[in-house]
């Protein structure tokens, strides 16, 4: 079973080289996979109300065959991999104007509303038979290699602006500060933001400041921040590919 998600991006999508933003596919993508849940009898109300746990977002990837761009209609396809162990797979196809130009996989977790510890899947039987079937992708998602030759960039205060629901930074703004830190504005437009992922390692909120760290030249970056005791809270690597689009 799958569920299908259609808008057209408008302005707020895109940069000034008409690209959609990394933030906004992610954004769209977790629209997505919220409302596909709700239709699949497992939303956040859901679990909350009945068992006290909330999905949490461990770590996200994409990759585009080109950019999307302003007034694209874009179409996710998305369904999860089922009910098992303590990790869900979210797989996504992206469509713009009809056509394939991109797949993401997403990792889930559940996690208690009071003490934040980790709920097995099992627990939770709107999961079963709910799955993608044969659909569902065979990509997981690892932590990734951090380099050896890290250097700071910046520190970035935490602010309001940055907050969600749950009173903690939202997931979709660590690409912002992703690609904030590798320059994004400074990419010819032959250029595009081919692949990413990012790993949540641990919540951060309101007040607190991260330091911006990177590495990397050319086609492949790493981003990661790192809090004032050295606790790492996020890690990002980009891949930029050619846009050969006319």
């Amino acid at each position: 079973m799958f569920y299908e998600y259609e808008i057209r991006l408008n302005g707020l999508d895109v940069d000034g080289r008409n690209q959609c933003k990394a933030s906004a596919l992610l954004n769209h993508l977790q629209n997505a996979a919220t409302l596909a849940a709700e239709d699949g009898g497992f939303s956040r109300q859901t679990l909350v109300e009945r068992y006290g746990v909330f999905w949490m977002l461990a770590r996200s990837w994409y990759r585009l065959s080109r950019p999307l761009t302003y007034e694209d209609k874009l179409t996710i396809r998305t369904w999860h991999r089922g009910g098992k162990g303590a990790i869900m797979y979210r797989d996504y196809d992206i469509l713009a104007n009809g056509q394939p130009v991109g797949e993401s996989v997403s990792a889930w977790v559940l996690a208690d509303m009071n003490s934040h510890k980790l709920v097995r899947l099992s627990a939770i039987p709107e999961l079963a038979g709910t799955g993608g079937g044969q659909l569902c992708k065979t990509m997981t998602l690892a932590r990734l290699r951090q380099p050896g030759d890290l250097h700071e960039t910046e520190r970035r205060p935490m602010r309001y602006s940055d907050s969600d629901l749950n009173g903690h930074v939202n997931n979709t703004r660590y690409a912002d500060f992703a690609c904030d830190a590798v320059g994004m504005e400074r990419l010819t437009q032959d250029r595009y933001l081919a692949e990413m992922q990012i790993g949540y390692l641990a919540e951060c909120r309101p007040g607190e400041i991260l330091t911006i760290q990177t590495s990397g030249l050319g086609d492949s970056r790493f981003v990661c921040g790192v809090d004032m005791v050295g606790k790492l809270r996020f890690e990002a690597a980009l891949i930029f590919g050619e846009n050969c689009q006319d």
